[in-house]
């Protein structure tokens, strides 16, 4: 089969199509014949060495599917045929992948392949940060960085929707039009933006920060909390947070957390009951799907140099079947 397998870590130029063998099952996996593979910051992580792996790799780690064969230890609401989807286990650059068949989310029927692999790691991201880490309110004030990129767009859709305010940041006058589309009701620059946010909410600060950029943002984002603000750092686009003393938080007794999806996916229960509510809220259009490129597996290297140069705006897909 036709997969995307790495050797050694390295830049975009260690992802190099080609003929391997394909997967075996075991009584915990079902195998999946792929037919799209999201591409995100942690495929990044993988291939570049920054999250350790196991070599040979097959990077993707979020993607959609139909069923080949299942194991005989796999939940009983799937059967073989099944399109489904799943998140946070890899081997999507590849044209069949073996994924632990737990992690199996059925996709509805009127959910199209790329709206769903657009919508499983990105929108649960949203749908738990918005629902979970800090619960939006409505008259609350959110701070989304990368406010263009495909958790961005989602999250501010959602945020709207539960009655929140947006203070999007985005390098370019073109994202910040993207993210004013969306619903952001200010969209910013990266430069000074504390200064933006204070001043948008009359002094008094965002209630949270939903920061996926890390490194640049950190700094910037303590100044533009409001006393008892939340700063929910879920990725690092620009490098990871270093480390701090505790009490840079202690002015304004900031809450500080370092969330990641795996965990608010933890049991198969909670992980269909979220998937099923971003399902819901995309029918709604509480949500709403922009895939910002479409790259063929081979081709997956562009799809990299894209996304890690924060070129992109929306969902990038590889399209392998």
């Amino acid at each position: 089969m036709n997969a995307i397998q790495i050797s050694h870590v390295g830049g975009p130029d260690v992802l190099k199509i080609g003929d391997v063998e394909r997967p075996s099952l075991n009584n915990d996996q079902a195998l999946i014949d792929v037919t799209v593979a999201g591409v995100n910051f942690i495929d990044i992580y993988h291939r570049s060495g920054k999250y350790p792996i196991n070599l040979p790799f097959i990077p993707g780690v979020e993607g959609v599917g139909t069923i080949a064969a299942l194991g005989s230890n796999s939940p009983t609401d799937l059967k073989a045929g099944m399109r489904v989807g799943w998140v946070m286990a890899s081997g999507g650059y590849a044209e069949t992948a073996a994924i632990p068949a737990k992690t199996l989310i059925p996709i509805p029927e009127d959910i199209k392949d790329e709206d769903a692999v657009a919508l499983l790691l990105q929108g649960m991201t949203a749908h738990y940060l918005t629902r979970n880490t800090f619960e939006i309110k409505p008259g609350d004030t959110a701070v989304v960085h990368s406010g263009a990129g495909g958790v961005g767009l989602l999250l501010t859709r959602y945020i709207k929707a539960l009655g929140g305010r947006v203070i999007a940041t985005a390098s370019t006058e073109e994202k910040r039009a993207i993210a004013i589309a969306a619903g952001a009701d200010l969209a910013i620059g990266y430069e000074g933006f504390s200064e933006a946010v204070k001043n948008f909410t009359n002094g008094i600060g965002a209630n949270v920060i939903y920061d996926g950029v890390g490194k640049d943002t950190f700094d910037q984002d303590l100044l533009a909390l409001r006393r008892r603000g939340t700063l929910a750092v879920f990725g690092a686009a620009s490098g990871q947070v270093v480390p701090i003393e505790i009490m840079k938080i202690s002015a304004g007794s900031i809450f500080l957390t370092r969330p990641t999806l795996a965990d608010y996916v933890a049991e198969r229960s909670e992980l269909l009951w979220r998937a099923n509510e971003v399902f819901e809220t995309f029918r709604r259009g509480d949500m709403q799907v922009a895939i910002g490129g479409r790259y063929p597996l081979a081709d997956a290297a562009s799809a990299h140099m894209e996304l890690e140069a924060r070129r992109t705006t929306g969902k990038l897909i590889l399209q392998v079947a």
